[in-house]
């Protein structure tokens, strides 16, 4: 069977910048390059349309400059949208802009209850069939087991402890079914023994990559976009049979983002794992 055609939601950084400090990469008085930003935008959309990526756009709003990371506006499951319920204030104001667009797109909107935090696909990432979720700095351990319960799959909470890697894809990243990209200091003990336990083949990535977001890449088939500079993590993925593509994404990493923050899989988190296998074939 033929792997269906990826499908992308993008949004152009036309209101991007540090306007606010809600993780440690946050800089107020460093600021961001919005001509260079739209730059290293460019250059991933274009490289991703490359790669034979459908990309729908989100349209930005002013005052909300983290709508760029869409990966945080919520989860996708089939045809099903569950929206992302913030914990920073300063991001609330985005979630009524994406559940309409996903509305008038086609898509089942679910919100989840009021008092539990979920942020999208940030914290939700699908390794074969089982939905590991990253919690305490951003989303709750019960959001993923209610997500979980909403769209029919076993969820495995895993606690991040570094305040640098506050979402679950800025140190961990699927690459297909049974294998995945990571950095196990940003787990606590047990989280770390339960991606061991799950995952057949881990890749660790050193320090140096982690901070880099070696982690924060985007999988298309067997190409991996990785950011620039990440040269230990390019030889295992190579080594493990991908192509890998790498882009400078530094404006970004100011807000504490980089390849996989900037984009949300229209077609499920689970579709790239099993796209990588069906190129393969």
């Amino acid at each position: 069977m033929p792997a269906r055609q990826p499908w992308i939601l993008m949004c152009p950084p036309d209101h991007y910048g540090i306007e606010y400090e809600i993780n440690p990469w946050m800089n107020r008085s460093r600021g961001a390059n919005s001509k260079r930003a739209m730059k290293q935008w460019r250059l991933l959309y274009e490289k991703l349309l490359g790669l034979g990526v459908k990309i729908s756009l989100l349209d930005p709003v002013p005052g909300l400059p983290d709508m760029v990371f869409t990966a945080n506006a919520g989860m996708i499951h089939h045809r099903k949208f569950l929206a992302s319920r913030f914990r920073p204030q300063a991001r609330t104001g985005e979630t009524p802009h994406c559940s309409r667009w996903f509305a008038e797109a086609g898509f089942e909107v679910v919100q989840l209850p009021a008092g539990m935090f979920h942020e999208g696909a940030g914290d939700a990432l699908f390794c074969g069939e089982i939905l590991f979720g990253g919690y305490r700095i951003r989303s709750d351990a019960s959001s993923h087991q209610y997500v979980a319960a909403k769209i029919g799959c076993e969820a495995l909470p895993v606690e991040h402890v570094d305040p640098r890697f506050y979402h679950l894809d800025t140190c961990f990243c699927p690459v297909d079914l049974s294998t995945a990209v990571w950095y196990p200091a940003a787990f606590d003990a047990y989280g770390q023994q339960v991606i061991r336990q799950y995952i057949p083949d881990l890749i660790e990535v050193s320090k140096a990559d982690a901070i880099r977001f070696g982690c924060n890449a985007v999988v298309v088939g067997r190409t991996a976009i990785i950011p620039a500079d990440c040269k230990q993590l390019r030889q295992n993925l190579e080594s493990h049979q991908f192509t890998v593509q790498e882009l400078e994404l530094g404006e970004f990493l100011k807000a504490g983002g980089s390849a996989k923050c900037l984009t949300l899989r229209l077609d499920g988190e689970e579709a790239a794992g099993w796209a990588s296998v069906q190129s393969e074939s």
